[in-house]
């Protein structure tokens, strides 16, 4: 096993987290974008995550299963860490307003506004921070437990 395992993970994790980060504040930022270069309102867009591992959850829990004592719990398959697999767009409806001196009015004097909620975008934002800070710890301790090994190996 790999000392450096834990903070590869904790890794992973904090560039997926900065990735979802960046994407909730283009949501935010686009809030009122009712004009996109592909036409219509601005499509509010999500990240999806994914194990790095390439095994399918099935095959992992089988291998966990076959485990026994404590190797069980370093099984290198359970070491991967997340990536983030895609940023996908959202196609639920824009939402509409009826502003007819608007100057992207429909003829009916509605505006197609984007499908973002800025609420559930804070709410997403303040979980990816939180998250990202999570893993700070993790990487952090794991700093601390290699020094004071290090230390004990000098002693």
């Amino acid at each position: 096993m790999s000392l450096f395992r834990g903070i590869d993970i904790s890794g992973s994790a904090l560039s997926a987290e900065r990735l979802r980060m960046d994407v909730i504040s283009e949501n935010l930022a686009n809030v009122n974008t009712t004009r996109t270069s592909e036409g219509g309102p601005y499509k509010r867009k999500d990240v999806v995550f994914g194990s790095s591992s390439s095994s399918t959850f099935q095959q992992h829990l089988d291998s966990m299963l076959k485990s026994s004592g404590a190797s069980r719990f370093v099984s290198s398959e359970a070491r991967q860490g997340v990536k983030a697999i895609a940023v996908v767009k959202d196609d639920s409806d824009p939402i509409l307003r009826y502003e007819p001196d608007h100057p992207d009015a429909d003829d009916l004097g509605y505006v197609a506004y984007p499908n973002v909620d800025p609420l559930r975008e804070m709410v997403d934002l303040m979980t990816a921070s939180r998250s990202y800070e999570a893993n700070v710890t993790a990487l952090n301790t794991s700093k601390a437990m290699f020094m004071k090994a290090l230390e004990i190996g000098k002693g």
